[in-house]
Parts: C-alpha cells; structure tokens; sequence
C-alpha cells in the first residue's frame, strides 16, 4: 500500500425532491381536493474517523463524492423518499480544509468522530401543504432546494507520542526497526526513508507510538531534497527525538541545520520538548565520540545521550527518556482542544431549515 497524505476531492450533496401538484379525483366523492406529496430530502455527506486506515491513498482514485437526490413528491399525499447520505473513510488524525487548503473545516483526531461536510437539500412541499380555509385548491408546490457542493482537501497528520528528526543516515529507521516491530527500509543512502512509519516502542511495561519522518537537509522549507511537508507527522507529538549522527563531520552544525528547519516549519515544533542524542556511535573510537558528544553538547546546550541502534547501545535510556517526557506531558496537559472542529460522534454543525 502506498502512503498519502494529501488528497484534493469534489463533494456533492443531493438535491431536495421537489413537491407535487396533485387534486383528489375519486369517485362518487363530491369534492376532492389537493393531495400533493412534499419532495424528499437530498443526501448529505459526511466524512468519519476510522480505525485500520492509515494513508489517503483511496482519494486519489476515486476524487468524486456525490450523495443521492431526493424522489419528487406524488399524488394521495406521498411524500418521496429521502437521497442516500454517503460517508468518507478517513484515517484518525486527518484534517478537512477548503479549496483555498488553508480554512480548517475540522479535525478528526479520535476514532467515530464524524462530520458533516455538506447537507442535503430539504424537499419541496407539495400543493396540499399550501391548503387552508380561504385557498382550499392551491395549484402550486416548492421545487426542492439544490444540494451543496465544494473542493476540499485532506490532509493526514499521524498521531503520535514521539517523533524521530534529524539529517538522512542518522539512523532514524534502524532505531525505530530496533525498539519497535516496525520494518522501515534502511540502506546507506540518502533519503532512504521516503514517507512516514509508524511504530510502538515498550518500555517498562508502558507502550508508546513513534514516528519516523524522511530525513531534513538545510533548505528543506525551501524544497530542497523532499521538502519538509512531513513534518506535519510529527505536530501531534509530545516531544522529538533529534539523531545527529557521529559520522557527521561537524555534527554542531548538522543538530543547527535540522534545528532551523523545524523554527522555519513552524507549527510549534521549534518549541516542543527535545531529546538530543548522538546516534552510530559503535562506528568510533571511544576518544572520538567524547570529542563529539562536547562538540554536540555545546550546539545543543545540554548533554546529548549516547546511542547505537544496531549495536543496542543507549537504547533503553533513550525510551526511558522519551517515555518521561510523554507521562509527564500526559499528566499536565492533553491534546489541544479541538472540540470547535471536532464535533463528537453524529455531532451536525449545519442547521437544518425547515421546508
């Protein structure tokens, strides 16, 4: 399966039916009168957080979404039969945004969240509606009112409690293939890692989800390399993981160059909680990474952690690191309340007009 994140869709609900004309024309009945049934109820549509999904990829074959048009009313007071409402599967943490990609509609961030992107049309009222004691025979009904339709666009943002940053080849895959059963592909090339994965690390009996993100190089907010729209995974995260590796040559100048993406990406990355760490390190002499670990120590302005991935060197002490950060973010504060774009499950926030 291939991973999306984004996708541009056309949505459409239906039509209201519209009302009927209709007179009452029955035998040995003396006066008949008007029985026009009301038109039915355009369908609406909806989009849903699920679980078991995890990239955009069906919105990019099927960008089409159109409910179904309400049946017209007919004679002896039928009132027609309401369109069909359909239902957008989306993975947990997806954003809905208007044409312009910058109005948020609303952000599903648990799973059953649901909500509704365009009403239905209300069906027209048939001529017998319109009856009354001074105009007993109205010869008029309402045509049903036009559904709505719009561009919108999804965007996938992974939820996760911790994410992994740093330049390509500072050993983000192999950590997350090591403490988690994630398999990442790992090969000693830049931009190995061409889209986010996900993992769950375990550490003294609590689980925690991690997030690794293609690697950043200086000029990623330009869109040099693959840019750095994939930071986006990592916004929802309580605290970053930053690998420099100790193959770098001047490894203070590659944890400032990845340092700098994140202040220009923005999103409040630049002010999240950050574990540095000096990753690769069984590659060196022991007097080479003490060297390295000052010279990190001194960009960063604290004592990086020492680790090694495929030698399991530093692991624990990492995740331990990381799952404190996590506990303590968990106890003092939640997610941001999204309760303004996230209504609850079969939340509407469109009025529904009567007639």
């Amino acid at each position: 399966m291939k991973f999306l994140d984004e996708a541009k869709v056309f949505i459409r609900s239906g039509d209201g039916g519209a009302g009927a004309v209709s007179f009452r024309r029955e035998k040995f009945i003396e006066f008949g009168g008007p029985d026009g049934g009301d038109g039915g109820r355009g369908g609406d549509v909806w989009v849903e957080a699920v679980n078991g999904l995890n990239t955009l990829i069906d919105y990019r074959f099927q960008q089409h979404y159109k409910a179904g048009t309400g049946i017209h009313g007919m004679g002896r007071n039928r009132t027609g039969a309401n369109g069909a409402s359909i239902t957008m599967k989306v993975p947990v943490g997806t954003q809905i945004f208007e044409e312009d990609n910058e109005t948020l509609i609303c952000d599903l961030t648990k799973e059953g969240q649901r909500f509704r992107l365009a009403a239905g049309g209300n069906g027209g009222f048939g001529n017998a509606y319109f009856k009354t004691s001074t105009n007993q025979a109205p010869d008029w009904a309402n045509p049903g009112l036009p559904g709505v339709e719009k561009t919108i666009w999804l965007r996938l943002k992974l939820i996760a409690d911790a994410g992994l940053v740093g330049l390509p080849n500072a050993g983000k895959s192999t950590f997350l293939a090591t403490v988690t059963r994630a398999r990442p592909k790992i090969a000693n090339y830049p931009f190995t890692t061409l889209h986010p994965n996900l993992g769950v690390a375990t550490i003294d009996g609590r689980e925690f989800v991690l997030a690794d993100i293609p690697g950043l190089i200086e000029g990623a907010h330009e869109g040099v390399g693959i840019g750095d729209r994939f930071l986006g995974h990592v916004e929802r995260t309580r605290v970053l993981l930053h690998l420099v590796s100790a193959q770098e040559e001047h490894v203070g100048k590659a944890y400032k160059t990845v340092k700098h993406e994140l202040e220009a990406y923005g999103g409040g990355l630049e002010d999240k909680p950050e574990i540095v760490a000096l990753s690769q390190i069984d590659v060196l002499e022991p007097a080479e990474v003490k060297k390295k670990a000052k010279e990190l120590q001194k960009a960063c302005g604290k004592p990086p952690l020492l680790l090694s991935a495929a030698a399991h060197m530093g692991v624990t002490e990492a995740l331990r690191a990381l799952r404190d950060v996590i506990v303590e973010s968990s106890e003092e504060t939640a997610l941001p309340d999204r309760s303004r774009f996230a209504p609850t499950e079969d939340t509407d926030t469109d009025a529904e007009d009567e007639g």
